[in-house]
This record gives structure tokens, sequence and C-alpha cells, in this order.
């Protein structure tokens, strides 16, 4: 059969392959084939019963980093993440310049509206958080949410649901750690960029995995960090540079931990991050407070 004329697998849509379900008959690429007594099921037929006398769950198809394939959107959260930055846009809109200071990323300062010093030195360690889903304006969520829907969806789908939702958040709170480290302490920061930095770098990390062409790839991380160093500032590198770094180390050991420790590798990873993030924070905490 010429190349161009196999069909795609039902799954992945575009990914040309030979292989059908000896089941159901629908093409299935290598990433979807689970073996069975003759050739090769789909991941529904396997979790439908598969024929040979196992228990369906026996051969479970999984992702590349180990996760069980989620039944249903394989794009679930990163729409739940994007609604989620939505709301918080929104909310500011409505609710006006108080609740965005009240939940933007600040170290310690006096802050108009408010009583009181303000900002994660005062205990405020939501801040880390909060401020990972609020947005200084329309081009700034646009362009954020078209690179989450763009590079997530896929990550989402590589990873599994749980580990994506964890190199995500924890990404975020590495920009978030090093920009109340780093920034001045009254300089106020907001935006999901730090974790979605952490998704371009495992994006990188999972593009080399599978030895594709990473010069797109490239040029538009080397476009994203030209933006972040640009001479007019405005910009909290501070959280692209911690995103990155956290993003690409929890990836790299969820891509090529090795199967026998997979799980240990990889949570271990992400509890040095998060351990990283809590050191940084209590060092920074005491030496402003």
């Amino acid at each position: 059969m010429d190349q161009a004329s196999l069909p795609s697998c039902y799954r992945h849509p575009g990914v040309q392959t030979g292989i059908t379900c000896t089941r159901c008959e629908r093409p299935i690429c290598p990433e979807c084939m689970v073996s069975a007594s003759v050739g090769f099921q789909c991941p529904e037929c396997v979790r439908g019963g598969s024929g040979t006398g196992h228990a369906p769950t026996a051969n479970q198809p999984r992702t590349m980093a180990g996760a069980a394939i989620a039944p249903g959107d394989p794009h679930l959260l990163t729409k739940i993440l994007i609604g989620l930055n939505l709301v918080g846009y929104v909310l500011q809109q409505a609710v006006g310049d108080k609740f965005e200071i009240g939940y933007e990323m600040l170290g310690r300062a006096f802050v108009p509206g408010f009583d009181s010093l303000q900002g994660v030195a005062e205990g405020q360690w939501y801040r880390l958080v909060t401020s990972m889903f609020l947005h200084g304006g329309v081009m700034h969520i646009a362009f954020n949410m078209l690179s989450l829907w763009w590079i997530g969806g896929p990550l989402e789908a590589a990873l599994g649901r749980v580990r994506y939702l964890a190199l995500y958040f924890v990404s975020g709170l590495a920009g978030s750690a090093l920009t109340y480290w780093l920034a001045a302490p009254n300089q106020p920061s907001l935006g999901a960029s730090g974790a979605i930095f952490g998704l371009f770098g495992a994006t990188a990390v999972l593009m080399r995995k599978l030895n594709y062409d990473m010069r797109p790839l490239i040029a538009l991380l080397v476009i994203n960090l030209v933006i972040t160093f640009n001479p007019w500032g405005g910009i909290a590198w501070q959280a692209h540079i911690g995103g990155l770094v956290g993003g690409t180390a929890i990836a790299y050991a969820m891509v090529h931990a090795p199967r026998e420790r997979r799980s240990l590798i990889q949570w271990g990873t992400c509890g040095v991050v998060l351990l990283a993030v809590v050191v940084i924070v209590i060092a920074r905490t005491a030496a402003l407070t």
C-alpha cells in the first residue's frame, strides 16, 4: 500500500498506519496497539474485554509516561485549565483592581486600598497559586491561552491526566517561587506564563524522545525568550525561567524513567522541585521579615 493512501489512526487523526484492530478493524497507530493472542487490538476493544481469557485490564494501554489512558476527551484538563484562567480574568474585570491586587504575585509591600502590608512574606502563600490564573490584559491572556491549547493538549495525551496536571502546577509554582526570590518585593506580577514555559520545556523533552524535528519548537522558544528579556521590561522573566527549568526537569523524569522504578522517579522529581520551591519561599520570607 502506498504511504500516501494509508488510513489515519482513529484515535490520533493525521497519524498514518497500516495496522488495524483485529476485533473492530479500525486503523490504529503504534501508540494505540495492544498485543493480543492474534495481532493487535485497539484500547477500546481491550477495555471491553480482550477475548483472550484475560481480564480487560491485563493489557491496559498506557501513555509514554506509563499512565493508564483515561476514557473520554484526551484534552479535558487542558480545557478546564483554560476555563479557570478565563474565569480569573472575568473576575478581574468584574470585581476590579482590589481583586487583582489581593491575589497577584507580590513579595511584600503597602498597596492602595489595604490597611496592612500585603504579600507572600505576610503569610499570603496562596498568591503563589492564584497569580497563575490572573492576567494583565486581553492580549496577555489570549497569547497564554493559545499557547496552552496548542501545546497542552498533546502533552496531556502523552503524559496522562494526573502527570500533566502535576507538571502544570509544579512548573507554575517554580516560576512563582523564582519571581518571589529574585524580583523586588514591591513588584507585582501575574500570569500563567510560568506554567506554560514548563509545558514548553516538557514539549522539547517529548519531541527529543520521539526524534521529531525540534527546529520549529526551538525557534518558538527563542522568540519567547527574546520577548521575555526585551529592553522595555514589564515581563516577569523569573517566572518564565523558573517554569522552564522546573517543567523540563519533571518531564525528563516522566519520559525517561525506567519502567521498574517509573513512579518513584517521576513523583520523586516532582517532590524535589516542590521542596526547592518551599525552601526558596521560606528563605525569601525570612530575608524580607
